[in-house]
């Protein structure tokens, strides 16, 4: 159980980061074509910025190991009646 638990973590985190890394590097092209004369910095500062992202993403999913990503918890509670 513990082991699918961590594995999910660590497919959301590698998700997670290729998605921000991939869109910050389309917001670099986007940038450098339009504003910038097709510079290849705009490229790198965005692709930079979405992989530093990810993994500040990733740092805090794995320090805080009692969240619940999706999940509702419902906790039960019970009554005791004492007379």
């Amino acid at each position: 159980v513990s082991e699918s638990k961590h594995g999910r973590k660590w497919d959301r985190c590698l998700a997670d980061t290729v998605v921000k890394t991939v869109t910050g590097l389309g917001v670099g092209v986007v940038f450098s074509v339009l504003l910038f004369k097709r510079r290849t910095w705009p490229m790198s500062l965005g692709s930079g910025l979405g992989l530093g992202m990810g993994y500040s993403n990733c740092q805090h999913d794995f320090r805080s190991p009692y969240l619940i990503h999706g999940h509702m918890a419902k906790q039960e509670q019970t009554l005791t009646f004492t007379s």
